[in-house]
């Protein structure tokens, strides 16, 4: 990477983590707070409260990316961040459940993940991007981390709606980071490798293998969410231990997770036995239900379904995305991943509500009830998936005054050995490969494409 891809991939990054940890800070400690707000008897909109933030997210993320191909990235971004402050300060300020779900609804309304990702791909060469936007999905897995052993530490001094207000400052403080930090992209143009494409959206749609997969991701930030709803008044109820001291738990089974999870991945990976630890990570995420769903009388009941939910989470978190990669269409990768990110949305949303419900009639036991027939089902769909290629997926640049055929080269390109998918999308200016991850020839792919300048 240039001074320039990396000062644009690691403020880019910083600022998404920045605006995640807003919303992930309060998740253990939102039900706990929430029920001593006017109005939250009910336990079903404690759930409706926390999942809203959701709802208004998986609505308008996808049209919000494809208003910044028309007004600009930038200015997409400073309007997320606005709303996501205004949001952020309404619940800082509620007194009533009803004007803390009013809150989260404008927090969720400054979906700009989509805007984000896309200026990251406008101000990184293609060669870069791939691990620019890894940069990004590494600090949003360490902000979810951090998140929950600040979060109950937080609120111990500051209370949740000093976090809410917190949250509100860092976002501004997003802000000004793009203004300052980011810089402005000499040229701003669509990439299939990170936008949704309303004309792809009809065959990522239809595709059987990335249905699965968007069932997945819906299925589990459900889970994560019930469980949000649930778990601390286990902890405090059960366990008898006090909010102030949740990250006492959380610490050691999300450290113990990711340790796990690195091994798994690498396995899956270099060893093309991914499906495999696919199938394994959501037999253990539905052992870990059925388990809360059956057993939390006791602390260290709690303890040791958390962590094998962790241990599963975690591997599933990082296997998703690298499987949307592989089985997308090359050229189809961005729109694969806009209906996977508002699959996930909606989970959050479904997740919080159904579990708040579900919790106010039936208690713990009807929560991971729930929870326990969605990992099951996923569980029985991901057995007919099929093995995913070992393969990663490439871009090359094409010149900006090549007129060939696309198809022409995409042909000559797929005919080279070990590339097994190739597309050359002329708008982009791009050849959107698949390629083994042992056996292609990165240096015939180059001399094909510079002898067509």
């Amino acid at each position: 990477m240039n001074s320039l891809e990396l000062r644009a991939s690691l403020g880019l990054a910083g600022i998404y983590a920045l605006r995640m940890l807003g919303m992930f800070l309060i998740l253990p400690v939102f039900a706990i707070y929430a029920q001593t707000l006017h109005g939250a008897d009910n336990h079903a909109l404690i759930g409706l409260a926390l999942g809203s933030y959701g709802l208004t997210q998986a609505l308008l993320q996808l049209p919000l990316g494809m208003l910044s191909d028309r007004i600009g990235r930038k200015k997409v971004i400073y309007g997320g961040l606005v709303l996501f402050a205004i949001g952020s300060f309404v619940a800082a300020g509620a007194h009533d459940i009803v004007t803390l779900t009013i809150g989260r609804v404008i927090q969720g309304s400054g979906a700009i993940s989509a805007a984000i990702t896309a200026l990251l791909a406008d101000l990184t060469r293609e060669e870069n991007r791939t691990r620019a936007m890894a940069m990004i999905g590494m600090s949003i897995g360490t902000t979810f981390a951090v998140s929950l052993v600040a979060g109950p530490l937080l609120a111990q001094y500051i209370g949740v709606n000093g976090i809410f207000a917190l949250t509100g400052i860092l976002s501004l403080a997003a802000l000004v980071g793009v203004w300052l930090i980011i810089p402005d992209p000499a040229i701003s143009r669509f990439h299939s490798d990170t936008e949704a494409n309303t004309k792809r959206l009809p065959a990522v749609l239809k595709n059987p293998q990335l249905l699965r997969l968007n069932y997945g991701i819906f299925a589990l930030h459900a889970a994560q969410m019930a469980m949000f709803v649930t778990i601390p008044f286990a902890l405090i109820k059960t366990a008898g231990l006090d909010k102030a001291h949740h990250w006492e738990v959380y610490l050691p089974v999300t450290v113990i997770g990711f340790l796990l999870m690195v091994p798994a991945i690498i396995y899956g990976e270099k060893k093309s036995r991914l499906k495999q630890v696919f199938i394994a990570a959501i037999a253990i995420m539905t052992i870990a239900q059925l388990g809360m769903a059956l057993a939390l009388d006791s602390f260290w009941q709690i303890v040791v379904w958390l962590g094998l939910y962790f241990i599963a989470f975690n591997i599933l978190e990082a296997t998703l995305p690298s499987l949307i990669s592989k089985i997308a269409p090359a050229d189809a990768k961005g729109t694969a991943i806009g209906v996977y990110n508002t699959a996930q949305s909606f989970g959050l949303f479904m997740g919080a509500a159904a579990g708040g419900w579900l919790y106010g009639h039936y208690g713990a036991a009807g929560v991971f009830s729930f929870t326990s027939v969605l990992m099951a089902s996923w569980l029985l769909a991901s057995f007919s998936m099929q093995a995913p290629q070992a393969v990663r997926s490439v871009m090359f640049h094409i010149g900006e005054d090549w007129r060939g055929s696309p198809q022409q080269l995409s042909q000559q390109l797929s005919a080279l050995a070990g590339v097994s998918e190739a597309v050359v999308v002329l708008e982009d200016r791009v050849a959107y490969l698949k390629v083994s991850q042992q056996t292609w020839d990165e240096a015939a792919v180059k001399q094909l494409i510079q002898a067509t300048y």
